[in-house]
């Protein structure tokens, strides 16, 4: 049972606040955005997603760009708070088919008649879209695509040598095209998180995959979908080895360690040949969510070193190497290493002919940062830095600088290998077009290197 929900921009700006049970003071979004923004408690420099100030439990989960929060005084759970969270800004995107600070202003009306029929007097009714289409009777204002930021690579829907743009999901779930028309079509992507930890000499400590099946339907009749997966599909271990690992373009079984399937999944054939089955609901959800522990190639390799060069002074050499193929980049790729505190200069040599890179020295933090934009694949890049200090050191440097972290995001590319081999749309007495639409991404969750 929560007592205020409030959507804040970065700013702090309050867009969107409800009051349920009036037993949180008025304020509560200002303390909340002051303590989110300066909080320096536990040594920590970002405020956890659950705190408490003055007797009012805080819950809050970042949704593109915007803080989604909760207050309530009763002791509640708060997995329960921030899915809560996450299934009201799920809702609120299928609907407005884009949620960013422009589109919620422009559609607060319907916002808010979403959120009374989401939560009454604090307590939650339903966040399924499909139900939610009954009650709601406000059309969406539609953010124009033009004017939308220009989403790269890593947001082309691929389908042979057909290519849509990643803007062809941002549609509301109850707003048909230009004319009164309305297209069929369904998108399915293959969401895969990697986290990664290697040693100071490159071998790998841990690795582990956290992926999920996303399915967005704008079929009208909601007619039956079969997904089929790979032949060669295991979960659970069970004495099958994946030795060698062999990246996306290899071969060898595809072993899941667990995975679970959403509600509407039917599951009747997929012992046998690996097809599920479902009549998807409206709106974004996981078809399947799955975890692999099983070696596999990560898609970066890293390399950092240290060594002093002087008295007061250290070069840092810095190299990373795309292991996946060549016809694929990866987009946004982000490299932090923090340095030793005494750290008072840093002067970059960057390597020439690499368009669309940056390298910054975060003085406050006592952190370098390098970013390129692109990145192609089974090619190599190298930053060099020298490094001035305010002080000598006495002891070892590798200990005050590192580890190395690591973002990116790589269109049409998973390590796991898992695919959708086909999807398959039952057919409806309406003769119509019908569009399928399969993207994979890969993401970094934590890549981390030791120096």
């Amino acid at each position: 049972m929560i007592s205020q929900f409030f959507v804040l921009s970065q700013r702090g700006d309050n867009i969107v606040f409800r009051d349920y049970r009036r037993d949180v003071q008025k304020g509560s979004a200002e303390i909340f955005f002051r303590k989110v923004k300066f909080w320096k408690e536990d040594g920590k420099e970002e405020a956890p997603p659950v705190f408490n100030v003055d007797g009012v439990n805080y819950f809050h989960v970042k949704v593109a760009g915007l803080l989604f929060a909760a207050t309530t005084r009763i002791n509640l759970s708060p997995s329960l708070a921030l899915e809560l969270l996450q299934r009201i800004a799920r809702v609120i995107k299928d609907y407005l088919g884009v949620l960013n600070e422009e589109s919620l202003r422009k559609n607060f009306v319907l916002v808010y008649e979403l959120l009374d029929e989401v939560i009454d007097f604090g307590c939650v009714q339903t966040t399924s879209t499909e139900v939610l289409k009954s009650y709601i009777f406000n059309e969406p204002f539609v953010i124009d695509d033009a004017r939308l930021p220009t989403l790269g690579p890593a947001s082309l829907f691929m389908q042979g040598n057909k290519r849509m743009p990643g803007t062809a999901v941002t549609k509301s779930v109850v707003a048909n095209e230009p004319g009164g028309r309305k297209r069929e079509e369904i998108f399915v992507d293959v969401i895969e998180k990697i986290s990664v930890t290697f040693s100071s000499s490159g071998y790998i400590l841990t690795s582990e995959i956290d992926g999920t099946i996303q399915m967005k339907s704008y079929l009208t009749g909601n007619p039956e979908i079969r997904l089929a997966l790979n032949d060669d599909l295991y979960i659970g271990k069970s004495g099958v080895s994946n030795y060698g690992y062999g990246g996306s373009s290899g071969t060898g079984p595809v072993i899941l360690d667990d995975c679970n399937f959403h509600e509407s999944v039917h599951m009747d054939s997929f012992d046998v040949d690996r097809t599920l089955s479902l009549v998807p609901s409206d709106g974004e959800f996981p078809v399947m969510n799955y975890r692999i522990t099983q070696e596999f190639k990560p898609p970066f390799s890293i390399n950092a070193l240290i060594e002093e060069a002087g008295s007061l002074k250290a070069e840092v050499i810095l190299k990373i190497r795309a292991e996946f193929p060549s016809n694929v980049t990866a987009n946004t790729i982000s490299v932090e290493m923090p340095l030793p505190t005494s750290t008072t200069r840093v002067n970059f040599d960057l390597e020439q002919g690499l368009a669309g890179q940056t390298a910054d020295f975060k003085e406050q933090l006592r952190k370098l940062e390098w970013s390129i934009k692109k990145v192609a694949g089974e090619s190599e890049h190298t930053l060099r830095a020298k490094l001035n200090f305010s002080q000598e050191f006495h002891g070892n440097i590798t200990k005050e600088a590192g580890p190395v972290s690591m973002t990116f995001t790589i269109p049409m590319y998973n390590p796991s290998r898992l695919q959708v081999k086909y999807l398959q749309i039952a057919k409806t007495s309406k003769a119509s077009n019908q569009y399928r639409w399969v993207r994979y991404v890969t993401q970094a969750n934590s890549y981390v290197a030791r120096i």
